[in-house]
């Protein structure tokens, strides 16, 4: 079953803002990211699918149902992880999670118990009744995420997860979400403007810029391997270029790096020995791959 698509969807605000312009896409299960700049219509998008906004015009579809109309059913399927920091500051984190499970619809004992499962999974199981105005930033987005869990949702939509934290919070927090959409059997999509996080975890992408779709595909198929060799030596790299280019090789500089024309296999045999010849020690040979930092470098939309 496709898990969200949406056929020519529009939202314009009020003053003729165009948050969302005809954007078509289909997404399989998995683990999707939704990236773009701030102000590229991904908030927008994420209300329409939880039933929160309705569209200007157009179709959307989340888990076969459509928001606009059966926006209760969404939500009771659809686990949301805002963006923003609204927690309130004197409950623990128990109760707090256990509350919005009953709003879920859980019964009170399968509430308490959901919310002590989803604190487990999320490294809060020993801090679950203190007070979460004494959390810090990483502890509450954790908790964030834990609400977003407790109805044991098909879907989760996580509106920038690593928002405020610092490298090694966003790599725990990043590695958390890719350990839910690979082994609970959860889809997820995250909300990201830091196209590397998404390249790191993400099966799927859906890049849209300016409300527009700019293309979406399989990771993988965004980030295959172009035709230039990214070399790198820690002594002698000016030599280098001059060799490799003596030998008519098509190459140039990018920071440390030498980046070389691949024309064929004997491409590697020519660096590797101008590399021994000149007694340099090479540190990488690789085939560099395509970014997806390219398409917003481009700025040309595609229905891909």
């Amino acid at each position: 079953m496709t898990l969200i698509a949406t056929e020519s969807l529009t939202k314009t605000y009020g003053g003729g803002v165009t948050a969302l312009a005809d954007l078509t896409v289909a997404v399989e299960p998995g683990i999707i990211g939704l990236v773009g700049a701030n102000g590229a219509g991904k908030s927008t998008l994420i209300k329409i699918l939880l039933g929160l906004l309705a569209p200007t015009s157009g179709r959307v579809r989340v888990l076969g149902l459509d928001p606009t109309t059966d926006s209760a059913q969404v939500r009771a399927r659809v686990g949301y992880m805002p963006e923003h920091d609204a927690l309130p500051p004197d409950l623990s984190a128990a109760e707090l999670v256990t509350h919005l499970g009953r709003v879920s619809g859980l019964p009170r004992t399968v509430a308490r118990e959901r919310a002590s499962e989803a604190l487990r999974h999320v490294g809060l199981y020993e801090e679950r009744y203190r007070p979460v105005g004494g959390y810090s930033t990483g502890m509450k987005q954790r908790v964030k995420l834990a609400q977003a869990l407790v109805h044991d949702p098909d879907l989760l939509l996580l509106d920038e997860p690593t928002n405020g934290l610092d490298p090694a919070g966003r790599d725990a927090m990043l590695a958390l979400v890719h350990r839910i959409g690979t082994e609970f059997g959860i889809s997820v999509l995250v909300c990201s403007h830091l196209l590397g996080e998404v390249e790191r975890i993400c099966d799927t992408l859906v890049a849209i810029d300016g409300g527009r779709l700019l293309r979406a595909d399989h990771i993988s198929a965004m980030t295959s391997a172009t035709d230039v060799l990214a070399v790198e030596v820690s002594e002698g790299t000016d030599e280098l270029a001059a060799r490799l280019a003596a030998l008519d090789l098509p190459v140039r500089r990018d920071g440390r790096l030498l980046l070389v024309e691949l024309a064929d296999d004997a491409t590697y045999d020519l660096i590797l020995g101008a590399v021994a010849e000149l007694d340099l020690p090479l540190h990488r040979l690789d085939q560099r791959r395509h970014r997806v930092a390219e398409l917003f470098a481009t700025r040309e939309p595609s229905h891909a």
